[in-house]
């Protein structure tokens, strides 16, 4: 056996008749269209004098972003409108704690001045009453002074120091007749009558029956005459408790050292001895 029998073959194999004519047929067709084209370029040829306008998009494009930076200008604006409101909304809210907070300072403050306001006017009532019983007590005393002829037990009253009856006469008598007519009437509180009376509608009433027309309060009854002693009275002077001008209760003399007037709810009108209370003063009108 050859030595080479077993060394494969390196030549190609042999194309068929009919691949070959193939081949040959399309690189001619090849050649010659690439030859016709080669001698024709050069005498077709004309040049370009056309020019080919791109559509413009500057305008647009402007509008938009006009548009663009007018919508984030009026974001803007809105923001700091936004911003502005809520700091004034802040700045009223501060404002109306503080205004809330002085009202009720002052509402306090006001509170407390009414109440000292009430304890001082209470505290001088006080006093005042103190010093109307002080008063009250001192006159007492001169009233139950004993006369000169004093019995052991000693005078309970004032008849030593007033003087003995006598028939008033005139205005005074009437109007002495018509508190008397009045006993046993009943006390109410601004009673002006004709059944029920308080103590200076009484007065009133009885001093209107001669032309004489008082004031409706005793405080003001206390200083309507001419002031007079407690040992010096008349039948019709008017009698008066506390102070002249600030008197509480008022009543008429009617001589003998009795006295009618509306002295409380429970008693009503009554006609008493000056011991049963005594007065403060007296003023005459008649």
């Amino acid at each position: 056996m050859s030595h080479t029998a077993l060394i494969p073959s390196h030549r190609k194999p042999r194309q068929s008749a009919s691949k070959t004519a193939l081949r040959a047929g399309v690189a001619g067709g090849v050649l010659s269209t690439i030859a016709v084209a080669g001698a024709a370029g050069p005498a077709q040829a004309e040049p370009v004098t056309q020019t080919i306008e791109m559509p413009t998009i500057t305008a647009g494009l402007s509008t938009t972003v006009a548009a663009s930076a007018e919508a984030t200008q009026q974001v803007a604006l809105d923001l700091e409108t936004q911003a502005n409101q809520d700091a004034a909304a802040a700045t009223a809210a501060k404002a109306a704690k503080k205004a809330k907070a002085e009202a009720v300072r002052k509402a306090e403050a006001k509170k407390k001045a009414e109440a000292a306001a009430k304890a001082e006017v209470k505290a001088k009532a006080e006093a005042a009453e103190r010093a109307s019983r002080a008063s009250r007590s001192t006159e007492r005393t001169t009233l139950s002074a004993p006369s000169g002829s004093s019995s052991s037990s000693g005078s309970s009253v004032s008849t030593a120091s007033a003087p003995a009856s006598s028939s008033a006469s005139g205005s005074a008598a009437s109007v002495v007749s018509f508190v008397q007519m009045q006993v046993g009437d009943a006390y109410v509180s601004g009673g002006t009558g004709p059944n029920s009376w308080d103590c200076s509608g009484l007065v009133q009433a009885a001093f209107r029956t001669v032309g004489v027309d008082l004031p409706r309060v005793s405080q003001s009854q206390s200083t309507a005459g001419t002031q007079v002693g407690l040992g010096n009275l008349q039948p019709g002077d008017i009698l008066y408790w506390g102070g002249a001008g600030s008197a509480y209760h008022v009543g008429v003399y009617v001589g003998g050292g009795q006295f009618v007037g509306a002295q409380n709810s429970s008693t009503g009108v009554v006609q008493k001895s000056l011991d049963y209370d005594p007065p403060s003063g007296a003023v005459r009108v008649l």
